[in-house]
């Protein structure tokens, strides 16, 4: 066996990155682009700490360890913290592409038994438009103020669950 490797010395896991952010990164910056010339910026020690309380908001909402939960995001600080968030708290983190047809994204859902979708307000028609046929979704968390009134389940706003 190699000595010194880090796999070896060190133990790769959310828990750990998330730990890591906050110690020797805490000040290392993500940037999320949202409009032109719009740049949000937050530090790597403020990105860890969101994604500890989407994992508080989210065990608050019943979710344990081993439910699915969905994100239907762009590339942004909030997938970021979802990335980081759910399979911290043991939930399973689970990608929805936003390239599928709609009766692939329907049957991906549903065989994954998703209990909660992450979706951004710029995609919430998308995912409307076959939400009806989700089996096991119980609430949409909508990032963004946009229009969520497309969504047929409980629909709560991610800024306003990380403040609670």
């Amino acid at each position: 066996m190699l000595e010194g490797l880090m796999q070896h010395d060190y133990q790769l896991s959310i828990g750990s990155m998330l730990r890591r952010m906050r110690t020797v990164n805490a000040a290392s910056e993500v940037a999320t682009l949202r409009d032109p010339g719009e740049i949000d910026r937050a530090s790597y020690a403020q990105v860890a700490e969101r994604a500890d309380r989407l994992a508080g908001a989210l065990r608050a909402l019943g979710i344990d360890e081993g439910d699915r939960v969905a994100t239907f995001m762009w590339n942004s600080q909030e997938h970021y913290e979802a990335y980081m968030g759910i399979p911290s708290m043991g939930a399973v983190l689970h990608t929805l592409n936003l390239r599928l047809f709609p009766e692939q994204l329907a049957y991906i859902v549903n065989h994954a038994e998703d209990r909660i979708i992450v979706v951004d307000d710029s995609l919430v028609g998308l995912l409307a438009s076959v939400a009806a046929t989700f089996e096991c979704v119980e609430r949409y968390i909508v990032v963004g103020d946009g229009d969520a009134s497309a969504l047929p389940a409980d629909v709560l706003r991610y800024e306003e669950l990380l403040a609670a």
